[in-house]
């Protein structure tokens, strides 16, 4: 259903290793491995910790033979020529270019219900966080957020004063033009015009 994707981009990487070290588990089921690592291969991985939890499957390895690697061998696998982890291309003329976001942090689930957007103009590739900051230095009162810095990179933990709590099971979610987010907002870079929300919510 998710055509390759499992989970989201965060559990590919664990979810590929087990697939892989379990596979006599699971026939006569097919498993499209190829769809699933296309989905890899086209995503620009950046978290140190998700690197390291896909670079074993890439590889056609999982944490479960660590034990047993040889570290002075010298054979190595060779990644896609497509791979994600490549370097990353030098600015062009359409990276300087600026794009318009609409932002909204949205709350109807606590206290004093609120629904606030905005429009931020910044450089074509930049990340949510870069958004999220032009709208807060823009509307302090309004757009001002909070983050924790965890393993996956920063995680938004409060925004307009609304901070999340895990024993209300409350949390920060964010949607693209009403689509749930697969990255983190230091890795998701908006398209133009495109409508992020904010939406105070629990699980």
């Amino acid at each position: 259903k998710g055509k390759g994707m499992i989970g989201n981009i965060y559990s590919m990487g664990l979810a590929l290793q087990a697939l892989e070290a379990t596979a006599k588990f699971y026939t006569p089921r097919v498993w499209d491995c190829a769809q699933a690592f296309s989905i890899v291969y086209s995503h620009n991985y950046r978290q140190p910790m998700a690197i390291a939890q896909v670079l074993p499957a890439l590889v056609g390895k999982s944490y479960l033979e660590a034990a047993s690697l040889d570290c002075t061998a010298s054979i190595r696998t060779p990644l896609s020529p497509q791979s994600s982890l490549s370097p990353m291309p030098g600015t062009t003329e359409a990276d300087k270019a600026l794009i318009t976001v609409y932002y909204s942090v949205i709350n109807h689930l606590q206290g004093t219900h609120f629904n606030n957007m905005t429009s931020v103009e910044v450089p074509h590739g930049s990340t949510l966080l870069k958004v999220m900051q032009a709208a807060a230095a823009a509307k302090p009162n309004t757009f001002s957020f909070q983050t924790e810095q965890t393993f996956w990179g920063p995680m938004v933990v409060s925004i307009h004063g609304l901070a999340a709590n895990p024993k209300d099971k409350t949390y920060w979610k964010f949607l693209g033009d009403g689509k749930a987010l697969q990255e983190g907002v230091d890795t998701y870079k908006p398209k133009n015009r495109e409508h992020i929300q904010a939406v105070f919510s629990t699980y």
